[in-house]
């Protein structure tokens, strides 16, 4: 089972990287937390990233044949994302598992979401009843 494990964003990290002691020690930490993920087999390499703040991001808003570009930064930090990784996990309970082992990725407090990716199995193209 494939899971996204989303780093939800904060007001701290809406501000942007600041490469303070504790920052840097929190970047180690996790450096160290992503070799746990790829040595159990748990990532692949490159299957996580850090995202810069909303304010470089733009969204697209489709409404029928109509596009419109909308800057940001966006309202509501804990609503966004900072930051992802993908993982390949036997149930939702071995992601919680390693979702708990995770150093706190915010100066503060912050949370994950984990949620599972679609897989080709979860849709019946082709299949006749």
């Amino acid at each position: 089972m494939r899971v996204i494990v989303l780093v939800k964003a904060t007001e701290d990290s809406e501000k942007g990287f600041n490469p303070t002691p504790e920052t840097l020690a929190m970047m180690e930490a996790m450096g160290k937390y992503n070799e746990e993920l790829i040595a159990a087999g748990i990532m692949k390499p490159g299957n996580c990233e850090g995202l810069k703040p909303s304010s470089y991001g733009k969204r697209i808003a489709f409404n029928g044949p109509n596009r419109s570009v909308i800057d940001g930064p966006f309202p509501h930090p804990r609503e966004q994302t900072t930051g992802y990784w993908i993982w390949d996990v036997k149930d939702m309970d071995e992601a919680i598992a390693w979702a708990k082992r995770c150093p706190n990725p915010m100066p503060g407090p912050s949370e994950l979401e984990i949620r599972p990716c679609y897989e080709p199995e979860d849709f019946d193209f082709g299949k006749k009843s």
